[in-house]
């Protein structure tokens, strides 16, 4: 077993912190203890339950139709849920297939535990789109699980409910899982799909406070998936972290509790600072996108066939601004924009990556 870097964490650790304008941020812009109004003092500062919380399970649980509490575990983030599932669920001789791009945990976690990892890449000529067929055929004899997101990081696509419906019959016949990452439901523009975890017990569905809250900090995530699941998550966690700190899950319920009143200001400002991005790259001849439909973040590429790496470089170092360069995503001609931010800081940052786009281009001439 060895465990390397993501080179998307890399880029993080060494600009995100030498920045004056983050439009690279895959989450709305975080909120403090303050803002959120929540009072912590008389939090126990003991161990807590190793599934979560069971207040805050029933309050997860409650959003969705279909799911039960007992079918919850809250976690360190949804990067614990995605590892203790791989942990839990892959054999030595396993395979697992993920949709990219994506977080990278999705593929870096089955290959550090050292299990057979193939990629189905998501094409920009196809707008993104998840071909079922196509994903199909990517199937090994030795596939045990595949992994999609959507709303996709970084791209922003959707899938509809039949298409989601689809791929489950597509598990169900062959005997495997599907985890599915949902992290950015609750920000999708239109009504979201039901919980895939609720479809079948073929599926896993993971999500987290982290980036349609506002709340990374507070590093909770959760899994929803069948009973024996959620009891091989929490055999993993027991060897890792065993439980969640009290003060976060006390302000993950204190959000859950209002957590429509609480998403409608932030709903508001995503469409409208992704309507302002998009009229921006519309008028625009050397950098194009595929809109996004759901999430708070964007693609783009070059129109020239190139990779985007000096670009985000240049945007960092000259104009302290923040992108995701797309090598740090397997897909080098891109570059991740994120409009879940406040509107000042998107215009901005905008301005600066004009600036850029223009030096860029200058040179090469």
């Amino acid at each position: 077993m060895a465990f390397k870097r993501m080179e998307l964490e890399d880029w993080f650790d060494n600009y995100q912190f030498e920045v004056d304008y983050d439009i690279g941020e895959s989450g709305v812009k975080f909120f403090t203890v303050k803002d959120l109004g929540v009072d912590l003092s008389d939090v126990q500062l003991r161990y807590g339950h190793h599934k979560g919380n069971p207040e805050l399970r029933e309050l997860i649980a409650s959003g969705f139709p279909g799911l039960k509490a007992s079918h919850v575990a809250v976690t360190s983030g949804a990067s614990e849920s995605i590892f203790a599932i791989m942990a839990s669920l892959l054999g030595p001789s396993d395979n697992v297939l993920v949709e990219v791009p994506t977080y990278p945990s999705l593929y870096h976690i089955p290959q550090s535990l050292e299990r057979d990892v193939s990629l189905y890449f998501l094409k920009y000529e196809d707008e993104f789109k998840l071909d079922i067929d196509r994903l199909a055929k990517e199937i090994r004899p030795n596939t045990k699980l595949i992994c999609l997101t959507h709303p996709n990081n970084p791209t922003g696509s959707v899938i509809t409910k039949v298409e989601l419906e689809e791929v489950i019959k597509l598990v169900e016949s062959k005997g495997i899982y599907l985890l599915m990452d949902e992290t950015y439901r609750d920000l999708t523009f239109d009504e979201p799909l039901p919980l895939a975890a609720t479809l079948s017990p073929k599926v896993i569905s993971v999500s987290s406070m982290s980036k349609a809250f506002g709340v990374p900090g507070i590093r909770i995530g959760w899994v929803a998936a069948d009973e024996w699941i959620i009891d091989s998550v929490r055999a993993v966690r027991e060897q890792i972290t065993i439980c969640n700190p009290a003060p976060s899950e006390k302000i993950a319920m204190s959000i859950l509790q209002r957590k429509d009143e609480f998403l409608k200001g932030i709903k508001a400002n995503v469409i409208d600072n992704f309507r302002l991005m998009n009229e921006w790259i519309q008028k625009r001849d050397d950098i194009e996108w595929i809109p996004p439909k759901g999430g708070v973040v964007g693609f783009p590429r070059l129109v020239k066939d190139e990779a985007a790496d000096d670009l985000c470089r240049l945007l960092v170092e000259r104009y302290r601004t923040f992108v995701v360069p797309g090598y740090c995503l397997k897909m080098p001609r891109h570059f991740r924009l994120g409009y879940g931010g406040h509107k000042e800081e998107i215009i901005n940052g905008l301005e600066r990556l004009d600036k850029a786009l223009r030096e860029l281009y200058s040179t090469q001439k």
